[in-house]
């Protein structure tokens, strides 16, 4: 039932921490400012502006009771001005009630005196430091006039002043805080996202003891992962060193014996026993790549490719770029990856194109060819090492190994993408989509 309001939510760690640290002060300070201003300060306000009660009464009954309205407001005046308040004739009856918006202990005043007083006419509260009542009687109307500090409390903003200030301090005080407590949170996340894309950013264990939990996690996680992965290239790099050598004896034998075509058959099996070990320390050079992540424009490294596959009398079509902007990868390996994606369309077909696709946080590159392509169920146990499963994509009609797509596979989840196959819509056969994170 709360799904609408996750959109307007903050999606970091930082802003929902600082969310749950603001909402609470702000909650507070709205409470008590309620509760003060409805409470204390509204019964002040009345209280006070019952006490000035008896002495307006006390110039009322003065003017009602005189037998002229010269000596009754000459009486009135002399009786205001002792009780501290200023007693003016008026040529006619004020009506209004004047007050400035903001003025909310004003609305309090005005409503006290009016209930009090059937003869009040119009309270002006316009000028925050004075009162003006307006009166009628039968002498005529008159005004009474005192200082604003008798019906209101002075400076009844103080404590609303204190409680922001002091709210806004603490706030600061605890977002420096938490600023401490989630950096260590966000150089770990930066970690592991930068190993996800084939990077090794130095981190440095800190912060409470859950995040220095996390962090040797983390760090023992990554250190289990590269072992893996040495242990794994030199295996192979091993394996396929250590059969050159009576590989090689064997091509040397094959060359003593002659031409015969058992001969000849002999020699394209030890052909291709040389193409699988070169497949094999291609696949475990994936693992290990060589050289620090570079910046690298895609555009240009696509444009690249095409021109050295052209040389190579590849029919190759680079249709361009769309977006622009640089991203940071190991150059070499990303080559492999379109060098492989681009060899394994012109094998199978007779023409690829190539387009690239600079995107906000992820660049895309599309190679599309006019062969068979690969069946939807079949596509996902394509990318595995060593597998050449599809009728129209044999070993026939290529000479690879079955390591072409999963080398391009590892390189792509290395730099934190992957690589997806679909069909090619304008082409009609394979299109594989090589996304990276810039």
């Amino acid at each position: 039932m709360f799904d609408w309001l996750k959109q307007f939510l903050p999606k970091g760690l930082y802003g929902r921490a600082a969310l749950i640290l603001i909402l609470p002060i702000l909650t507070i300070q709205l409470v008590v400012s309620v509760l003060f201003v409805q409470r204390y300060f509204t019964d002040v306000t009345q209280q006070m502006s019952r006490n000035i009660m008896p002495e307006l009464r006390m110039i009322e009954t003065e003017l009602r009771g005189a037998a002229s309205a010269e000596a009754g407001f000459a009486a009135a005046a002399s009786r205001a001005s002792g009780l501290g308040l200023v007693l003016t004739r008026q040529d006619e009856v004020q009506t209004e009630d004047g007050r400035v918006f903001y003025d909310f202990s004003g609305r309090v005043v005005i409503r006290t005196l009016r209930e009090a007083f059937e003869s009040l006419k119009g309270v002006d509260l316009s000028d925050l430091r004075t009162v003006r009542l307006s009166f009628d009687s039968p002498h005529g109307p008159y005004q009474l006039q005192f200082s604003r500090n008798r019906v209101t409390a002075r400076n009844p903003h103080q404590l609303l002043v204190y409680m922001l200030a002091t709210g806004a301090l603490m706030t600061l005080v605890a977002f420096v805080f938490l600023r401490n407590q989630l950096r260590p949170i966000r150089r770990l996340a930066v970690a592991a996202e930068a190993f996800g894309k084939g990077r090794t950013v130095p981190y440095r264990i800190a912060g409470a003891s859950e995040v220095r939990a996390a962090g040797a996690a983390f760090l023992d996680m990554r250190a289990r992962i590269e072992r893996q992965m040495e242990q794994r290239t030199q295996m192979l790099s091993g394996v396929s060193h250590d059969l050159r050598t009576p590989l090689t004896r064997l091509k040397l034998g094959l060359a003593m014996l002659g031409d015969g075509e058992e001969v000849q058959a002999l020699e394209r099996d030890v052909e291709d026993m040389r193409r699988m070990l070169d497949g094999f320390l291609a696949f475990a050079r994936t693992d290990a790549l060589e050289g620090d992540a570079e910046e690298v424009d895609p555009a240009e490294l696509a444009r690249r490719a095409v021109d050295d596959a052209h040389r190579m009398g590849r029919h190759v079509i680079f249709q361009g770029a769309v977006g622009e902007g640089v991203a940071l990868w190991r150059a070499g390996a990303v080559r492999r990856a379109l060098d492989n994606l681009i060899s394994n369309a012109v094998t199978y077909g007779g023409m690829a194109e190539v387009s690239v696709a600079i995107l906000e946080k992820s660049v895309r590159f599309t190679i599309e060819d006019d062969g068979p392509g690969i069946p939807e169920d079949k596509r996902e146990e394509a990318l595995k090492p060593f597998v050449r499963l599809v009728p129209g994509r044999n070993q026939d009609q290529g000479s690879g190994v079955g390591l072409g797509l999963a080398i391009t596979a590892d390189i792509a989840r290395s730099h934190g993408g992957s690589l997806r196959l679909g069909e090619s819509e304008r082409l009609g056969g394979l299109k594989a989509e090589l996304i990276l994170a810039r």
